[in-house]
This record gives structure tokens, C-alpha cells and sequence, in this order.
């Protein structure tokens, strides 16, 4: 097992500001010692070999992180939510700690903005971050009469099952630790984590929970019924999601980036995932004052000057 330091970087490489700040960052951190990896279709952007490329991991939340030669204990993140999703996806088997500088609209997942990246890279460099643990989602797509023959994926911020057909309904019916709760025609239904509930189930009307809430969030996206509000669900509880059998199919999207198809007479479950995402925290900030900052909301009374 290597003795090197390793961090991970995952940037926005359709940006030019984020081009040169990973240029940036690689340096400083080559020049105290520490390994930089990089996935594969970034490498062009360090021309002088000043990193390595980083494995693709499996899809499957069964499969175990790649071996100890090859462990990085940061994954350093420039761009905005969509880049911090798809490098979770590195972070996730090795159990790195993620921090993001956002260079996108909202950053929601992002813990610093572009001007304070000397801080964040002397910060990781010092080990001067605490750790905490943002819940993930394992998520099985199988035909009911063949339970064993399973497709398989996870996601950080919500499962959202969606139709295939713009002009027809999709047939659902919704259990929760194997009890049928309610039945509806929709555009989709999410299953969200509270990491996720400012993401697309927020959107959806769902409500936004505080990351250190244990629970699984449940959002019908544009239900055809009367009563189809969100539901809160405990972190150990198993959601299952079945496709009507003479309904339409529908396809599943984790993250919006890794797709499963879902027959007609097939069925979603969705549970707490075995493997966190750990997030490096750099500041005190809560998430009370993150929402009011990223929302823009309105902190004083409409009598308060």
C-alpha cells in the first residue's frame, strides 16, 4: 500500500475559469507531495503528466472500492451540482471525502466559492476538515416473477422514475416495507434523500429536510389523483414502485446520470444505501444560512424596512 497522499479532482472541463483553476490546484499540489488523479477524459487538460488518471468504478452498490495502491482520501470538485454528481461517482467506492468550489448557478453541494480555493487546498493539504456523512440510495430494477435477475445502481440525491411516452400516463402503485399505500397515473415519482430534496424533488413540491435528517423522501411528479402528497419515510424502511403490467414502460434516472430501463410489470425498490458519500466541511456555515444564501429568501417581515 502506497505511503502517498492522493487527492482526486473532477472538474468542469467545458470551462475555461475551471480549467485554470485545476491547473492551478495541481500544482500546488504536486509541489507539497501529493499524487493528483484525474478521470481519464480530463487527462488532456495536464499536458505535462503532472497526474494520473483515476479508475472508472462500477455502477453497483455491491462492488467493493479498488485496491489500496489506488485510494484517494479527497475528491476535490470544481463546477456546479452536475459536476459534483458525476464525481461522486469516484468518491462513493474509495470512501473519499468530497469537497466542491462552485463554479455553476446555484452550487447547492458546493462548500466554497472560487475565491477562497488558497484556503480550501491549504486546508486539505493541513487535514484541517471535519467528515460528515451524506445518506445515498441503493436502488433495484427486476420483473417480480424473477426477483434474482436484478439491474442495479445508486444514487446521492433521488431515483426518479419517469415515463417513456409524453402522451400517456404512467400506472403506479407505491408500497413501503412491503404494505401497498396508494396507486395513481403520473409523470414520475422520486425518491429522494434529504441531500436531495433541494434538487428535483423540490421542484416536484416536495419539502426541503436538513441533511442530518435520517429519512427517504417520496415526490409524485404530477399525479393524476386526489391525494398524492410527498411522504416521508424512515431510513430503514423499503420503498417498492410498481409499473402497471399493461401500462407503458418507464425508465429510471439516479442522479439524472446513470438510466435503468423499467418494463411494463417491473419494480423499483429503493432503500438506504450501504455506502455514504462523506463530505469535507472547510467552514461552521449551517444549512439554514446555505438555504437563505443560494434561494435568495426574504429574512425580515414585509413591515421591516
Amino acid at each position: 500500500m502506497s505511503s502517498t497522499r492522493e487527492f482526486a479532482l473532477v472538474t468542469h472541463s467545458g470551462r475555461n475559469d475551471s480549467i485554470e483553476l485545476a491547473r492551478g490546484i495541481v500544482t500546488r499540489l504536486t509541489a507539497a507531495g501529493v499524487c493528483v488523479s484525474v478521470p481519464d477524459e480530463e487527462l488532456d487538460m495536464f499536458p505535462d503528466g503532472a497526474v494520473r488518471p483515476l479508475p472508472v468504478p462500477m455502477d453497483d452498490p455491491d462492488v467493493p472500492a479498488t485496491p489500496d495502491d489506488h485510494r484517494p482520501e479527497v475528491v476535490i470538485v470544481l463546477g456546479g451540482d452536475g459536476t459534483f454528481l458525476r464525481a461522486a461517482r469516484y468518491a462513493r467506492p474509495y470512501g473519499a471525502a468530497m469537497t466542491g468550489v462552485n463554479l455553476g448557478h446555484v452550487g447547492f453541494l458546493a462548500e466554497t466559492e472560487p475565491e477562497m480555493i488558497d484556503t480550501v487546498v491549504d486546508r486539505l493539504l493541513a487535514g484541517a476538515y471535519s467528515v460528515q456523512e451524506r445518506m445515498t440510495l441503493d436502488i433495484d430494477v427486476f420483473d417480480p416473477a424473477r426477483p434474482h435477475a436484478k439491474q442495479r445502481t445508486w444514487a446521492l440525491n433521488e431515483a426518479s422514475l419517469e415515463r417513456t411516452q409524453r402522451e400517456r400516463i404512467l400506472e403506479v402503485a407505491i408500497g413501503v416495507d412491503g404494505h401497498p399505500v396508494t396507486s395513481f397515473g403520473c409523470d414520475g415519482v422520486l425518491c429522494s434523500t434529504p441531500t436531495g430534496s433541494t434538487a428535483y424533488a423540490f421542484s416536484a413540491g416536495g419539502p426541503v429536510m436538513w441533511p442530518q435528517v435520517e429519512a427517504m423522501l417520496i415526490v409524485p411528479n404530477a399525479a393524476h389523483a386526489l391525494f398524492a402528497r410527498p411522504l416521508v419515510v424512515a431510513p430503514s424502511s423499503v420503498v417498492s414502485v410498481d409499473v402497471a403490467d399493461r401500462g407503458q414502460d418507464a425508465l429510471l434516472a439516479a442522479d439524472g446520470r446513470r438510466v435503468l430501463d423499467v418494463p411494463a410489470g417491473h419494480r423499483v425498490v429503493v432503500r438506504a444505501g450501504r455506502q455514504p458519500i462523506r463530505i469535507a466541511r472547510l467552514t461552521d456555515a449551517d444549512f439554514a444560512g446555505r438555504l437563505v444564501a443560494k434561494f435568495h429568501l426574504p429574512t425580515t417581515g414585509f413591515r421591516d424596512s
